[in-house]
């Protein structure tokens, strides 16, 4: 019996080229603008930017406008589609791979003691980093000590983010806004600014803490109806949800990197 040849799934041509799969590997870590993956790859900026693009057409990545500096621009992974994707592509290859390529919530992930620290940063603390914290909390069952703060700090959780998160069966009554001021001085395995605004007057941490930026917009400036403003608080929280789960087994694989060990 003659095997038909089988064309090579597009993904895999997309991600093959070695600049390509070098620029997902640094937004799987993190968002980042144009000019900074050209200094980490040390690569020209129009190389670069070709191959962003090409990504782009793929729909394995996004671009979002700075809300810092709109002359600039943040490139995001889609981590669902790219899992999609490669599921799909390991399916067709054998039903028996394709099934051992869905990703498994990390909930029940044996995390690290003591429990890593994680810091997530916004302007106001009232929203985006507060939600962060809230669900990866959850979560981690507590296999992870986490706080959140604000460059400049409301005086309280905005009302819709309280509400979105009791939806999601988060508890986030007990929270406030807190200053980042209060958390210089203290050591973090990760820290995660959730605003573009924020990333740029993040400080520097004692012990070099992972440095991770997610550009996400901010729902609290959401005009419109009630209802408007509600949906821009579910995505942000359905974004967030997605970033966390992609999270926790890079925490885990920066900790045994860092002990040497099997945690």
């Amino acid at each position: 019996m003659v095997h038909h040849l089988v064309p090579v799934p597009e993904v895999l041509k997309l991600v093959s080229h070695e600049v390509r799969w070098n620029v997902l590997h640094l937004l799987s870590r993190s968002d980042y603008r144009v000019q900074e993956l050209v200094e980490r790859l040390n690569l020209p900026q129009n190389l670069v930017s070709y191959h962003l693009k090409q990504l782009r057409e793929g729909h394995l990545v996004h671009e979002r406008r700075s809300s810092a500096d709109e002359r600039a621009l943040y490139y995001m992974l889609d981590f669902e589609r790219l899992l999609t994707l490669y599921a799909q592509v390991a399916a067709d290859l054998h039903p028996a791979i394709g099934a051992q390529a869905q990703l498994q919530l990390s909930r029940q992930w044996d995390l690290p003691k003591p429990p890593l620290r994680v810091l997530f940063l916004c302007t106001e603390n009232s929203a985006r980093s507060q939600m962060a914290e809230a669900l990866l909390r959850e979560f981690s069952h507590g296999g992870i000590e986490i706080m959140s703060a604000g460059s400049l700090p409301t005086r309280q959780v905005h009302p819709l983010a309280l509400r979105v998160m009791q939806e999601a069966g988060v508890d986030m009554r007990g929270a406030v806004p807190k200053s980042l001021d209060r958390f210089r001085q203290e050591h973090f395995a990760a820290v995660i600014t959730v605003c573009d605004r924020a990333r740029e007057v993040c400080p520097t941490f004692p012990g070099h803490p992972d440095l991770i930026h997610w550009s996400l917009p901010d729902p609290v400036l959401v005009q419109g109806s009630e209802e408007i403003q509600y949906q821009a608080f579910k995505q942000t929280a359905e974004q967030l949800r997605v970033r966390l789960q992609f999270l926790l087994p890079l925490l885990k694989q920066a900790y045994r990197a860092e002990k040497g060990a099997h945690v």
